[in-house]
C-alpha cells in the first residue's frame, strides 16, 4: 500500500496555507530545505505537481487543490487526536497557554499568574496577548479570555461577569484642559484613537459622542500602548474601571456619559476540560476574573 507520510502531508498543508516555503518552514520549526524536500517527496510519491511558482509565491495546481481538502481533514483529525491526548493528562504540571487581550494580559493576569505559581508550582503559564481571537480548535491556546460568547459547539464557555469601562484622562491633562463631563463637552476634547479606519470613531459616535477625526491627537492599535499615551497626557480614552482605578494619576472624565459594558467569557475546548492542569488553571482564572482588581497595584506605563 502506498501510504502517505504524515510529515510530508503536513509540510504540504503548511505550504499551501502559508503561500510560501519559508513561511511554512517557520510555522513548523523546520529549515526551508527540509520542508522543500518533504513537499518534493510527496509530489514524487503521488506522481503529480502540487505547486507552481508565481513570482515569489507558490500557487496550488489543480492536483494540489484536490489534495488540500483531504490534507485539511487529516490535519483536523490530528488536532483532535492531540486534544484528546492532552485531555487525558492528569499530572498537575506542564505548560498551559492562555490567550487574552493585550491590556487584560498586562494588567489583570499577572496577580493570577503569581497566585497559580504559588498554588501549583508545576504549572507554567504562557500568556498570548492578542486582540484577535485565538483558534482554540487548532491549539493556538488552551484557554481564552474573550469578550464575546463563542459559537463553536466544540468549545465550552463560562460567563464570568459584566465588566464596565468609563472614560479617563491623566491628572495633568485635566489640569491643563479642564474636567469635561458631558457628551457635548467631549466635542472639544482630544482623544487617543485605536485605529485610523474609522471603526473606533464609529463606535464612539454610537456611544453618544459626536466626534470627528479632528478630535484625535494620535492613534495606536494596541490597548496597552493606548493606555500609555493616555497616561502621558495625550487625551481621553475608555478603560476598564478596575485597571483605571489601579493606575496612579488617572481621572475619570465624561462623568455623564454612560459606561461601556462588555462581558468576560472564559473559553476552552471541550476535550481539554478533562485535563487536571487545564481545569485547575480554568477555575483559578474564573475565580480571579470574577473579582475586580483592587487598587492601587499598577505602575505607570513607561
Amino acid at each position: 500500500m502506498n501510504l502517505i507520510d504524515w510529515n510530508q502531508l503536513r509540510a504540504f498543508l503548511a505550504a499551501a496555507e502559508a503561500g510560501s516555503l519559508s513561511a511554512a518552514a517557520r510555522q513548523l520549526g523546520l529549515s526551508q530545505p527540509t520542508l522543500s524536500r518533504q513537499v518534493a517527496a510527496i509530489e514524487s510519491r503521488l506522481g503529480v505537481t502540487l505547486f507552481e511558482r508565481v513570482g515569489k509565491t507558490m500557487q496550488l495546481t489543480v492536483a494540489g487543490l484536490d489534495l488540500l481538502e483531504h490534507a485539511r481533514a487529516m490535519g483536523a483529525a490530528a488536532d483532535a487526536l492531540s486534544l484528546a491526548a492532552s485531555g487525558q493528562a492528569q499530572a498537575v504540571e506542564g505548560v498551559v497557554t492562555v490567550s487574552a487581550s493585550d491590556v487584560v494580559a498586562a494588567c489583570l493576569l499577572p496577580p493570577m499568574v503569581r497566585q497559580l505559581r504559588h498554588s501549583a508550582p508545576g504549572i507554567a503559564l504562557e500568556l498570548v496577548p492578542s486582540n484577535a481571537f485565538s483558534d482554540l480548535l487548532r491549539r493556538e491556546a488552551d484557554i481564552a479570555i474573550r469578550h464575546a460568547k463563542p459559537e463553536q459547539p466544540e468549545l465550552i464557555a463560562r460567563f464570568i461577569r459584566q465588566a464596565r469601562a468609563h472614560f479617563y484622562a491623566s491628572r495633568a491633562w485635566v489640569q491643563a484642559n479642564g474636567h469635561p463631563r458631558s457628551a457635548q463637552d467631549a466635542e472639544q476634547c482630544e482623544f487617543v484613537g485605536s485605529d485610523r479606519s474609522g471603526a473606533y470613531l464609529a463606535y464612539l459616535r454610537k456611544h453618544g459622542l459626536a466626534l470627528t477625526d479632528a478630535n484625535f491627537s494620535c492613534y495606536v492599535d494596541h490597548s496597552t500602548s493606548q493606555w500609555g499615551l493616555v497616561q502621558a497626557g495625550l487625551g481621553i480614552s475608555a478603560m476598564m474601571d478596575e485597571i483605571a482605578a489601579a493606575t496612579p494619576g488617572m481621572v475619570r472624565v465624561l462623568d455623564d456619559v454612560p459606561p461601556v459594558l462588555f462581558p468576560i467569557w472564559l473559553v476552552t475546548h471541550r476535550e481539554l476540560r478533562t485535563s487536571r492542569r487545564i481545569r485547575l488553571v480554568f477555575e483559578a482564572l474564573a475565580q480571579g476574573l470574577a473579582r475586580p482588581l483592587e487598587p492601587p497595584t499598577l505602575p505607570p506605563v513607561c
